[in-house]
């Protein structure tokens, strides 16, 4: 959830971090050789009429998604170069309104050296920003909506528009129910805009919300090695998915488990399919 420290920013004599395989087991790995493991490209050619969606989020042990309303404190340098490398070969990153709001998000991939090596992989210099909001009630301040080169698409049940800003702004609009769609939303997203993969960055309502629809393919889980125990104003911490229950619970098949400097890095697999949950 939200965007951790740009690892371009890291001292340059700081260690590159490397992760232990845990499952399945083999040699340590670079970041950039746990991504290309991810083979990203060939899950997106599974998808049937909408994007492959990978959820990424990072979590204490004890659950919680954010303290003081951040998620940079929970993780370490390998979180964030897994966090910048998930980024560097998805068609689309999709955030909900808030998570923008409270992690002022700025430009997706805002380095020229990752824009080239996305235009290596064949990819756009940077992935379509997706975001999420009804009320469309996003500050204009927010710099991803200030930035001349972002491309952003707000995917919303509302008939209204942003005023005018720097970033150029298109949007899906899709309404069932009075919510917004999100089955269509992705729809539209696949057939308009040829987005085959797709890394939603919560928060965690909007994660409650594609996994209640069966529109989630595979979990990342960044563990981190911390206790935060309860919100100091005694309001329930936000965790990785946050509204009504799952009946049943959903259930998750482990693909793999890696290592570095304590912090756990989680895969799994959503085992059930739309059509298995929504009705």
């Amino acid at each position: 959830m939200g965007t951790q420290a740009d690892p371009s920013l890291q001292p340059a004599e700081e260690k590159t971090p490397v992760f232990r395989r845990l499952l399945p087991p083999g040699d340590p790995a670079t970041v950039d050789e746990i991504i290309e493991d991810l083979v990203v490209r060939e899950r997106g050619a599974r998808a049937r009429g909408r994007p492959y969606v990978m959820l990424n989020m990072v979590s204490t042990a004890d659950g919680r998604v954010s303290i003081a309303g951040r998620s940079g404190s929970l993780g370490n340098r390998a979180d964030s170069l897994l966090f910048h490398g998930l980024r560097g070969v998805v068609d689309a990153v999709m955030v909900g309104a808030g998570t923008v709001k409270a992690e002022r998000y700025g430009r997706i991939v805002p380095q020229e050296s990752r824009r080239r090596e996305r235009r290596e992989r064949g990819l756009s210099d940077e992935p379509l920003a997706c975001i999420v909001s009804g009320r469309l009630s996003l500050p204009a301040d927010i710099p991803l909506l200030t930035e001349p080169e972002s491309r952003v698409v707000l995917v919303t049940d509302s008939e209204a528009s942003l005023p005018a800003s720097g970033a150029q702004i298109e949007y899906v609009r899709c309404e069932r129910d009075g919510m917004i769609d999100l089955p269509a939303a992705l729809s539209e997203l696949h057939g308009r805009f040829a987005i085959r993969t797709l890394l939603c960055e919560g928060g965690p309502h909007l994660n409650s919300q594609l996994l209640a629809a069966g529109l989630v393919d595979e979990l990342f889980l960044s563990l981190s090695p911390k206790l935060a125990g309860d919100q100091a104003d005694g309001l329930p911490p936000l965790r990785v998915i946050a509204g009504a229950d799952f009946d049943p619970p959903i259930e998750l098949e482990l693909l793999g488990a890696r290592e570095s400097g304590s912090q756990l890095f989680l895969s799994y697999g959503v085992r059930a399919s739309a059509a298995e949950r929504v009705s």
